[in-house]
């Protein structure tokens, strides 16, 4: 074991227990000590998605209590000697955690297809595990958490400030969903539908990989702002779909409809007809954003078998984009910096998933990230 403590020793640290829907209680847990292959994290900071809204207003329910928070940034304070093998890393290290584990010998994993990992899989996620399990600190809603010998980091480039660096997972879901599964490349025609922090890396991952058009959508007044953004990060045509005819728009501006798709929305059921509208024939589309219902407006399943579209579900990162991600913020080419944000101290968080459910008193951020060792005072940006 290298670092402190070790088995054996006590230490504690706080955390948020998600004891049930828009309960979270902050807890003294504790900490426990590091054998050869894991490794316990100091966590500076931990970025919020709409799956940590949807966990605490109870959509996305579980059935028991547990440490949210899957974006994790920390420096590594204890770790095993294996495990330090294994990872390629040393105590102090700023690392990113990724939300999937690996048992690194199914046939998934094997394939490099951990996400659907037959030990872990969706079911035993960083950010969604019992805090009965042991030993309970397995999300980021906390000082300290646990890494098992299962866990998937990355180191984080030098001078990358952490708080910055937890857009590790939303741009590898931009670099993921927007390029490597749809296979997007120089001078191809991109939408993307949705302007939150997903959409707007699935953005500047496209235009990063040469798209010659992208267009982004969004919708009403609450989008204004983030279609705006979405210029400063590549775009080159913004729709609000309250008021314009996305289609129309880039048939007129390029002559021609999209080549890929990326559906990014939450709860926007109409969203796939409109992909399969904007999509050329022989086009991709790319299904990441989730529905919540199962309702489709507007959706006519025979444009597929007419269009001769290829559809595809996008469910998470892999190991290759969360590095590009990584890169791309090291180089400041986008401005990620720059977003919209509000940093909170562990008492604030329910107050920032409220807004960012829209059931708060203030609109919600683009980006929402917690600091666990922050006071209560939060931070905008």
């Amino acid at each position: 074991m290298i670092g402190r403590p070790g088995r054996g020793e006590s230490a504690q640290g706080d955390a948020l227990v998600l004891e049930s829907p828009r309960r979270l209680v902050r807890t003294t847990l504790e900490v426990p000590g590091v054998g050869p292959d894991d490794a316990l994290l100091k966590v500076e900071a931990c970025g919020l998605c709409g799956t940590d809204h949807e966990q605490f207003t109870g959509h996305l329910p579980a059935g028991f209590a547990f440490v949210p928070g899957h974006e994790t940034v920390g420096t590594i304070e204890a770790l095993g000697v294996r495990a330090a093998g294994r990872w390629g890393v040393e105590v102090g290290d700023r690392v990113a955690v990724e939300v999937f584990q690996s048992c690194r010998v199914c046939g998934p994993c094997l394939a490099g297809d951990y996400r659907r990992c037959a030990v872990h899989g969706i079911s035993d996620m960083y950010g969604f595990v019992p805090v009965e399990k042991s030993p309970g600190l397995w999300g980021g809603y906390a000082q300290y958490q646990y890494l098992s010998p299962d866990t998937l980091l990355h180191r984080v480039p030098a001078g990358l400030d952490p708080v910055l660096a937890t857009v590790f997972n939303p741009l590898g879901a931009g670099v993921r969903w927007a390029v490597t599964l749809p296979g997007t490349g120089p001078g191809d025609v991109v939408c993307v539908l949705g302007p939150g922090i997903r959409g707007l890396a699935a953005v500047a991952a496209a235009k990063d990989a040469g798209a010659a058009t992208v267009l982004v959508t969004g919708l009403g007044k609450r989008d204004a702002q983030r279609l705006s953004l979405a210029k400063r990060f590549g775009a080159d045509l913004v729709v609000d779909v309250e008021a314009e005819d996305a289609v129309s728009v880039l048939t007129k501006a390029v002559g021609r409809l999209a080549d890929v798709v990326v559906d990014v929305t939450a709860k926007a059921p109409a969203a796939l007809g409109q992909a399969v509208s904007l999509a050329r024939p022989g086009g991709t589309v790319v299904v990441a954003g989730t529905r919540g219902s199962a309702e489709t407006p507007g959706f006519w399943p025979d444009h597929i078998v007419y269009k001769e579209l290829r559809i595809l579900g996008a469910l998470g990162v892999d190991a290759a984009a969360y590095r590009q991600a990584l890169s791309m913020l090291a180089s400041g080419r986008y401005p990620f910096a720059e977003l919209p944000r509000r940093r909170v101290g562990l008492d604030a968080v329910a107050e920032l998933l409220a807004d960012m459910a829209g059931e708060g008193e203030h609109d919600a951020p683009v980006h929402g990230v917690v600091e666990p060792w922050r006071d209560d005072a939060s931070e905008s940006a």
